[in-house]
């Protein structure tokens, strides 16, 4: 993802974006999940995925953890610096799916956020951290109670939307919108000047303006409007 639409998809609400992607034919894009903390920035980044299924007792004890390969632990020290680590929980609060120290070491390697459909524990200090993370609700038990964790950067299901590798993350304070990466470049654009009119309308009807022919521009004499005013603000 080139720089500059990384700055506009971070000056772009999930609003704006599910309807931008709407209109490119992209219906179930909005993984509805919270944010810990009011002060996180809001959150940009390729997808780099993280795949669990159901635990099994003889397979998931503490004693997994010794190993460097494993899949969770793995993930946390490999993902690249400026990527989301988005967790398939599988849509189970009951465990887990990362804490405070593994959240921590993302943040501090440089990762942009992490995403899951599940819950994080220690929900608290991520909180407190003013870092980009999302979770379902807060779960507090170890994640081999429920998760058994098998796969990095395959395609994913994350609160019911499938997730690819390199698929573009973008979060702010109602949730989550994935970006088929193939489009984001062109839905960047589109939200950052769909961005710039709405600021505009959001100013006039709040002066008293009618929405009619403002919202959609369906009257032409509002154009010399939008323009003046725009130019005025330097957008």
């Amino acid at each position: 993802m080139n720089d500059a639409t990384r700055e506009k998809l971070a000056a772009v609400s999930t609003a704006t974006l599910t309807t931008v992607l709407f209109k490119h034919g992209f219906r179930n894009v909005f993984l509805s999940l919270h944010p810990l903390g009011a002060d996180a920035p809001r959150m940009v980044g390729p997808a780099y995925t993280l795949r669990t299924i159901p635990a099994r007792e003889d397979l998931d004890t503490l004693d997994v953890f010794r190993d460097p390969g494993h899949p969770q632990r793995k993930g946390v020290e490999e993902c690249p610096p400026g990527a989301v680590f988005v967790i398939d929980s599988r849509g189970d609060a009951r465990a887990a799916s990362a804490g405070g120290i593994l959240i921590t070491r993302l943040r501090a390697r440089g990762v942009a956020g992490a995403v899951t459909d599940g819950g994080f524990r220690d929900s608290p200090e991520i909180a407190a951290m003013g870092w980009p993370a999302y979770h379902a609700t807060p779960s507090a038990p170890t994640n081999l109670i429920h998760h058994h964790c098998v796969d990095l950067n395959v395609p994913i299901a994350c609160a019911g939307v499938g997730v690819h590798p390199g698929d573009i993350m973008v979060g702010d304070a109602e949730g989550v919108v994935c970006i088929p990466a193939h489009v984001a470049d062109a839905v960047a654009e589109e939200a950052f000047e769909q961005t710039v009119y709405e600021d505009f309308v959001q100013e006039r009807v709040a002066a008293g303006h009618t929405i009619r022919g403002l919202y959609p521009m369906t009257d032409a004499a509002n154009r010399p409007v939008f323009e003046a005013w725009r130019k005025q603000h330097g957008r």
